[in-house]
């Protein structure tokens, strides 16, 4: 296969993991708040080993490895169909909302854990 086109695989490919990755970033504090526990901790276990994975390879996807092998580019985007600002600041960006969607999911996961009742101003003044 032609270099050209194994780049384009590999930034396809990369393209495709990281928008279902970032799925599952924004869709676990819907999930908490619509009270999907077990889905939100599903995809909580499917980013942390993303995490382990990026964790191992010195914070970089295996995937930008890849891509290195068919081009000399190294612009921020150069292994992924991303815009470049986004490509430069995805760890950030999503590190940061899966973080608030952990702390969502842990505040909706102990609110419904509770007795009913129990914290309720209502169920007082009854």
């Amino acid at each position: 296969m032609p270099a050209a086109n194994a780049l384009i695989l590999v930034k396809v490919v990369h393209t495709v993991v990281w928008a279902f990755l970032a799925s599952c970033i924004v869709a676990i504090p819907a999930l908490a708040i619509a009270r999907r526990f077990r889905l939100a901790l599903v995809l909580t276990i499917v980013v942390l080993g993303e995490i382990a994975v990026l964790g191992a390879n010195r914070m970089r996807c295996p995937l930008t490895d890849v891509a290195e092998r068919y081009t000399d580019e190294r612009g921020d985007n150069f292994d992924i169909y991303l815009p470049p600002w986004l490509a430069r600041n995805n760890k950030l960006l999503f590190g940061s909302l899966f973080v608030v969607g952990e702390t969502v999911l842990a505040g909706c996961w102990l609110r419904s854990s509770r007795p009913e009742g129990r914290g309720d101003a209502s169920a007082r003044s009854r």
